[in-house]
């Protein structure tokens, strides 16, 4: 997939072909960028309770530092989601990656909330540029392998990052500094190796163009688009209020009993079921995905917010678990759905679009519950709120699917 042009413009196009990595290598660093990068943003999440005790901000601004990481990651993706279609995928990768090192920097060094913030910011622009562009990658490699690595990549990194860090905070010296010391060393070994790489985008004019917003998506995506929106924006909600505020619901149910393993638990087993359930069921149809998806959403809140209300901890944790299928399964139906149309030429824009749907379903409405949580003071009853509305969308979702 290489050209003239694109040799003058990739150093590593010209390196010795021994020295380049194979494609199964090139496949398998850009699915290990996705995974870290989200391993990466979940990490800080058994952390927020310490910082809070320790800066005494409110549960409001909790959720803020949750909620900009969402917001600059849709920024990232409005303003350079399209950029590795005209620059290639390995610069735009190597910048990411060494970005993400620095907000790693950020975080170990913070001695305040508007530390937090920027480590957050600076996390939240490199991860939307890095996820779209090696999302494209992985399907530029291979097509069928890169649906499913898209699809759960994203889902192990979000549940090993949360779990290791609380891990370390209970069984390892300096945790706060300790984890990010080593994401760090991790995203700087990443821009090392693609490098190596070879580039599967060719190189094309209109670089500085592609950095205007822009979410419009060819013809043929549009409709398709429409119709998998409600699961996207179901699985993405749940992913953000769990992400957010799960580990003080899970806590609050034993009483204010639990350990930070136990509140970083909740978004392990949903990321976790997640990413089973797509490795489970990658040879059914997107539409059967999609039918699967919804419905295991539906019985998976219903069990968790009738947890909620009987205050039964391991209830809670199998409503997740079954919340989770319906995460995998949802995004693995609406994302294939959505691949299988599109050209290699927008492969990068079009999966801007689809995580910028994706993030403001996870950012603002987890922002939104946080406020309510602050100003009610009543984190159950927004948990019922927020899983209604998961429940709403996720019916809405079902009947397109049927109907389709």
């Amino acid at each position: 997939m290489t050209n003239a042009r694109t040799s003058l413009s990739h150093p590593a196009a010209v390196l010795p072909a021994a020295r380049r990595l194979s494609p199964n290598a090139a496949f398998l660093l850009q699915a290990s960028i996705t995974l870290g990068f989200l391993a990466g943003s979940s990490a800080p999440t058994p952390f927020y309770a310490i910082y809070q005790r320790a800066w005494g901000f409110s549960s409001t601004m909790l959720t803020v530092a949750f909620g900009v990481y969402a917001i600059a990651v849709l920024l990232a993706l409005l303003f350079g989601g399209r950029l590795s279609d005209h620059v290639g995928r390995r610069p735009v990768l190597i910048g990411a990656a060494l970005a993400q090192a620095a907000s790693m920097v950020i975080f170990a060094n913070a001695d305040g909330l508007s530390d937090l913030l920027l480590a957050r910011v600076v996390q939240g622009v490199s991860a939307g540029v890095a996820i779209a562009t090696a999302g494209a990658g992985l399907l530029d490699i291979d097509k069928s392998r890169g649906a499913l690595a898209n699809s759960l990549a994203p889902m192990m990194g979000t549940a090993v990052g949360g779990l290791a860090a609380g891990l370390m905070i209970r069984y390892l010296p300096a945790p706060m500094h300790l984890v990010y010391a080593v994401l760090g060393v991790v995203f700087v070994a990443q821009a090392a190796l693609v490098y190596f790489m070879a580039e599967t985008a060719a190189v094309k004019g209109g670089a500085l163009a592609s950095l205007r917003p822009r979410m419009s998506v060819p013809a043929g995506v549009r409709g398709p688009l429409l119709r998998v929106t409600p699961a996207l924006v179901s699985v993405w909600a749940l992913a953000g209020f769990y992400a957010s505020l799960g580990p003080t619901l899970l806590i609050g149910l034993t009483g204010g009993a639990g350990s930070v393993i136990l509140g970083s638990s909740a978004l392990f087993v949903l990321a976790g079921s997640g990413a089973l359930s797509v490795l489970a069921t990658r040879a059914l149809e997107p539409h059967a995905l999609l039918r699967l998806g919804a419905s295991a959403l539906l019985v998976g809140m219903s069990t968790a917010m009738a947890a909620v209300a009987l205050r039964m901890p391991a209830l809670f944790l199998l409503g997740t678990a079954l919340a989770g299928v319906g995460f995998g399964t949802g995004f693995q139906g609406a994302l294939r759905t959505i691949v299988a149309l599109i050209q290699p030429q927008e492969r990068a824009g079009v999966l801007a679009v689809l995580f910028v749907i994706s993030y403001l379903a996870m950012g603002l409405p987890a922002m939104i519950a946080g406020y309510d949580v602050a100003h009610q003071g009543d984190i159950a009853r927004t948990a019922y709120e927020f899983g209604s509305g998961v429940i709403l969308l996720s019916a809405l979702a079902f009947f397109g699917a049927v109907r389709r």
